[in-house]
């Protein structure tokens, strides 16, 4: 019989046991190896059924067994020191409180997804996982952020397959009763709430649900609540579920009910109020609006408080390709705000105004939510240094006339939450050579260029570890390949050669990640001979662990699981090639450890970082992948790989794909297999051992989230913090007005003649060359602008490269007919073919670039004739 009501029902725990409570509801269980230890004690085979969710864990345990622990000294003692190591965790000074200088009082930190521990399962992919390393990071670090989502009702989905490899979505209801998460409540025990208005005079309802990440909250909004109609309940179903519409709603909770959910926060508890407002992704853009309208409130017009909003926003962009962004109907946008709807104050056009493609080669009628999160963001930035060249190439419509490499947008490398990601075996071989505290430290804080201490391993303790993973990882292999078969319809009978499945001494291959068109999950089956011909070679054959999720909507992507399950369903190989269905994060954890190389052949440059293969190598997995996001800026011959690309403008996609695998077979076989197999005077391979030790040494400081929580706040969030306090109302109404001003008079602002000191077409290394220039200002002043000398090696189509930029100074007032002259000197400080032109930008103390408006002014065609404006 089914029932016809489901609720949950607490344990009563004895008081002496009440700490475990505290326990489960902070997520640092997750990653703190003596919590999970303690929770596995409390009762073991309960633990496993529950998927290793303490708060699972404490509903199952009989209460006999309870009584049995608080009567019990030894645990009550382990208890104690546990809550006590928690405690000192969240109250004590960290890294961030012992920086000097003026760091921002609090962050908030908004998200579509967050993946901390699979007992919330609130990601899909990349993007959540980053975020959620990101808040552990922060955690450890100290750092005082809030983080803001969405609680998922269904989370993504879970997938299996069908008897004949087809994909299949399952969409498990969660109830956040049964989840590591508490209502936000007001003083009277009220749940809280915040609530967006609806066009035609609806609500759309939220409660605001906590879930505590170390010294971390994560405040997550769910819209399934009596208040809302059954349409309104539903916008927080599914993540990245629905049509645009719904998406749309999404959106708007999450960034304007995201900022009254912190607003909110900081009233209950005291919390420190947000100087800097961090938007991973387009998704949480409308945060900025909500703020805005803040301080319309306050006094302010709109474009005051869009430059005080801005000051303190810090935007960060994941996608290198446009397809990846969430773009709108102008017309669905402009039915939800305004006068009968949301942010009612506010001008609609104005709204618009800051997502529209209004740029060629753009959509003038869909609304682009990067492109708004780089309006209302002073701070930009991509994820490793080539994903910064791409989105700065990607975005340079939005500062028309200027180089690409002058695009605003910085990047911050993606790093991983090593406590989270590092195996316990390897944590221990750490500590067993530098001690635990010290292991910790290093693995969380970071700081140090290498690891020097990794040279001191004995190289049978490395070799023994790798195999002692291995061993693991076949095990997982074998128990969810049962599960996955019995699930596809095979009976027991059927399934006796899973007992043979992978050999813990073969050479193992890890590819995990979404299953989008560009990651090329089929790339391995482009020669099936040739692949084949590895898998089964009798002196060193390979063997291949694979999993993956496709879009639900991505047929394409649907198609290639299939392909890549047909092909690991053949009896001659199955034993050697797997995938595995319900790709996450329980999963990915026994992966990484248990890999010897993780393979990624992306199409290049479109993989922004790509996080996976920093896990494996902080286990000893060496990389073999595609120069591309994180490992084109770190790849050395001394720690992996790098796959040959065929990348240029001209190659057909097919052809492309023949000659990266061609050359991903060649290094598996002339190279990867034989070291892996040679063996040294001990019996060792002392090759690949050393390459495991480089890449711990050398790779393993650079990869960690905490690295990467410090370059944001040293480079991006400190800065924001100082614009935002400098922003005074005052400051943002003058800014506001001068930007008015300027673009205003733009259009007259030119470079009529530019004259130099030199009149030959060569010169002298070291010599001075003296610049006169004469501009018109129309009505700015020379404060309002800088005059530029912009010089450098040229190539042969005459543009500038890795231009130095020198400020002209004025030279007495305007002329009869308004105009200026400038002069300087340029140093011809490099060889060869040398050029340098002219160049006009607004200036003022306020900006955070010269680019920043996008205006620039240039001599025009006959000014270059006769200006000399290349020296060769």
């Amino acid at each position: 019989m089914k029932a016809i009501r489901r609720f949950t029902v607490r344990p009563v725990l004895p008081e002496p046991l009440r700490p475990l409570s505290d326990l489960a509801r902070n997520l640092r269980w997750s990653w703190h190896a003596e919590t999970r230890d303690l929770f596995q004690s409390v009762d073991p085979e309960c633990w496993t059924a529950s998927g290793c969710d303490p708060v699972r864990l404490l509903g199952d345990v009989p209460p006999r067994r309870l009584a049995e622990l608080a009567e019990d000294r030894r645990f009550l003692r382990r208890l104690t020191a546990v809550a006590d190591d928690l405690q000192d965790y969240v109250s004590g000074d960290r890294w961030y409180q012992t920086q000097t200088g003026e760091l921002p009082a609090a962050v908030a930190y908004f998200s579509p997804e967050f993946g901390i521990t699979a007992a919330l399962p609130q990601y899909s992919g990349g993007l959540g996982i980053l975020a959620g390393d990101h808040l552990k990071a922060a955690s450890d670090l100290g750092v005082p952020l809030i983080g803001v989502g969405l609680l998922y009702r269904h989370g993504y989905f879970r997938q299996s397959l069908s008897r004949d490899g087809w994909q299949q979505e399952h969409y498990p209801v969660l109830d956040p009763n049964e989840l590591p998460v508490a209502l936000l409540r007001e003083p009277d025990g009220t749940p809280t709430q915040v609530s967006l208005a609806l066009p035609g005079g609806k609500q759309l309802h939220a409660r605001i649900w906590l879930a505590q990440v170390g010294r971390v909250p994560l405040l997550m909004l769910d819209s399934d609540v009596e208040e809302n109609d059954l349409g309104e309940r539903g916008v927080t179903d599914r993540l990245y579920g629905g049509g645009s519409e719904h998406r749309l709603l999404q959106e708007m909770l999450l960034g304007i009910g995201g900022v009254r959910a912190v607003r909110t926060y900081c009233r209950l508890t005291g919390h420190a109020a947000p100087e800097v407002f961090h938007t991973n992704e387009g998704h949480a853009g409308f945060l900025g609006l909500e703020r805005i309208a803040e301080l319309c409130d306050q006094g302010l017009d709109f474009d005051a408080g869009l430059e005080a909003v801005r000051a303190g926003t810090v935007f960060t962009t994941h996608t290198p390709v446009p397809a990846g962004i969430d773009r709108f109907d102008r017309e669905l946008v402009a039915r939800h705000f305004g006068a009968d709807a949301e942010l009612p104050r506010i001008d609609v056009e104005r709204i618009l105004q800051l997502g529209m493609e209004t740029y060629p080669g753009g959509e003038p009628n869909l609304f682009n939510m990067a492109v708004m999160g780089l309006r209302l963001g002073q701070r930009a930035n991509g994820v490793s240094l080539l994903h910064g060249h791409v989105s700065r190439e990607m975005f340079s419509g939005l500062w028309p006339g200027f180089d690409p490499d002058e695009v605003p947008i910085t990047s911050v490398t993606n790093g991983v939450h090593a406590p989270t990601w590092v195996a316990p075996e390897v944590f221990r071989l750490g500590a067993r050579q530098i001690g635990a505290q010290r292991t910790e430290d290093a693995l969380t804080v970071g700081g140090s260029d290498r690891w020097d201490a990794v040279a001191e391993i004995p190289d049978q303790d490395i070799w023994e570890l790798r195999r002692v993973l291995r061993e693991q990882l076949v095990t997982e292999v074998r128990e969810r390949l049962r599960v996955s078969w019995r699930q596809r319809g095979a009976g027991t009978a059927e399934l006796g050669w899973i007992d043979g499945v992978l050999d813990p001494d073969v050479l193992t291959i890890g590819f995990a990640r979404r299953v989008p068109s560009y990651k090329r999950l089929t790339l391995m089956l482009r020669d099936r001979d040739r692949l084949m011909d590895l898998l089964l070679h009798p002196e060193r054959p390979i063997q291949i662990v694979v999993a993956g999720k496709a879009h639900p909507a991505d047929d394409g992507g649907k198609r290639l699981v299939q392909e890549l399950v047909r092909f690991s369903d053949d009896p001659r190989v199955r034993h050697r090639i797997v995938f595995l269905p319900d790709y996450g994060m329980a999963m990915a954890q026994k992966l990484y450890p248990g890999c010897d190389i993780w393979l990624n052949n992306p199409l290049r440059p479109l993989e922004a970082c790509g996080t996976s293969g920093m896990k494996a190598a902080l286990n000893g997995c060496l990389n073999l992948s595609v120069l591309d996001g994180w490992w084109d800026e770190w790849f050395q011959p001394d720690f992996g790989w790098a796959i040959p690309t065929a990348d240029g403008t001209g190659t057909d996609p097919d052809h492309r794909d023949d000659v990266e695998a061609a050359a991903l077979y060649d290094l598996l076989e002339q190279r990867v297999t034989p070291r892996f197999y040679e063996r040294g005077q001990g019996g060792l391979p002392d090759r690949w051992i050393e390459m495991v030790r480089q890449t711990l040494t050398l790779l393993g400081p650079k990869v960690l989230a905490g690295r990467m929580v410090r370059d944001y706040v040293e480079r991006l969030y400190t800065p924001a913090a100082h614009a935002h306090r400098a922003m005074t109302p005052d400051l943002a109404r003058e800014l506001a007005g001068w930007k008015a001003r300027v673009r205003g008079s733009w259009s007259a602002v030119t470079v009529d003649h530019v004259e130099t000191s030199v009149a030959t077409a060569t010169a002298e290394l070291g010599s001075t060359l003296g610049l006169r220039v004469r501009v018109g200002l129309g009505g700015l002043n020379p404060e309002d602008v800088e005059v530029q000398a912009v010089s450098g090696r040229v190539d042969e189509e005459d543009r500038i490269a890795d231009g130095a930029t020198v400020p002209l100074k004025p030279v007495g007032g305007p002329d009869p007919e308004g105009r200026w002259v400038y002069e300087g000197p340029l140093a011809l400080d490099r060889t060869g073919p040398f050029g340098y032109t002219v160049r006009i930008l607004p200036s003022h103390r306020l900006l955070a670039s010269g680019a920043e408006l996008g205006l620039v002014a240039v001599p025009s065609e006959d000014v270059v004739e006769g200006a000399g404006v290349l020296m060769r």
